[in-house]
């Protein structure tokens, strides 16, 4: 299998490089939400200095090649994200193995990438769930300084937390499927993938969202 080594930016990935890898079921709705309104996070905190969180997004049914479906497009041009150039991808170990943060929309996404192996046990949460790990850890225990070694510091603080803080509903972690429903249901649903990521970008970064955002 041809091993792919480019991001959806088209920028080559390296050891210098936090890639986190977004997953949903058919690639066309929520992990690209997630993909791109972290890009457009992460440029509002770092800007030039974004490039060093790499953000791709993949399905474990993925629909390859695939446009972003349109309302979840809509949505994001709404939270003044860009769309643009989007392609559906399948679920890869490739992906798995290069990725240094593997966030999925349910807890059946989280345990298909865990199956896949490649220690992606220690690495891969639901969206909702890092969340909710990453606002009990304290940011004066992360490292100074550098972007990269700050979020695999944070990965390591959340996957030491996953067993003693737990969801209050198996339904707390979970971000469900917009596929085939109306705009306002994809807007419900950008809004809450919107709201789980602010403390996880804020954390990944050490740089909280301006206040236009």
């Amino acid at each position: 299998m041809r091993r792919d080594t480019r991001d959806t930016e088209g920028g080559p990935f390296g050891a210098d490089r936090f890639r986190v890898l977004y997953v949903c079921t058919g690639s066309v709705c929520r992990s690209p939400i997630a993909e791109r309104l972290t890009r457009l996070e992460l440029r509002r905190r770092l800007g030039p200095g974004a490039e060093q969180i790499a953000v791709r997004s993949a399905g474990t049914w993925g629909h390859v090649g695939a446009p972003m479906e349109a309302h979840a497009a809509t949505v994001l041009t709404e939270y003044g994200a860009d769309p643009a150039g989007f392609s559906g991808r399948e679920l890869l170990d490739e992906h798995v193995i290069e990725a240094d943060l593997v966030l999925t929309a349910t807890r059946d996404h989280r345990a298909q990438v865990i199956s896949m192996g490649h220690a992606a046990g220690l690495r891969t949460f639901t969206l909702k769930e890092f969340t909710r790990l990453v606002r009990a850890i304290d940011p004066a225990t992360l490292p100074e300084g550098g972007v990269i070694d700050r979020a695999r510091a944070l990965v390591r603080a959340a996957a030491a937390l996953r067993g003693w803080l737990l969801a209050p509903s198996a339904e707390a972690d979970e971000v469900y499927d917009p596929y085939g429903a109306p705009v306002t249901v994809f807007r419900h649903i950008g809004a809450e993938i919107h709201t789980a990521l602010d403390p996880v970008v804020t954390a990944l970064t050490g740089v909280p969202a301006p206040a236009h955002s």
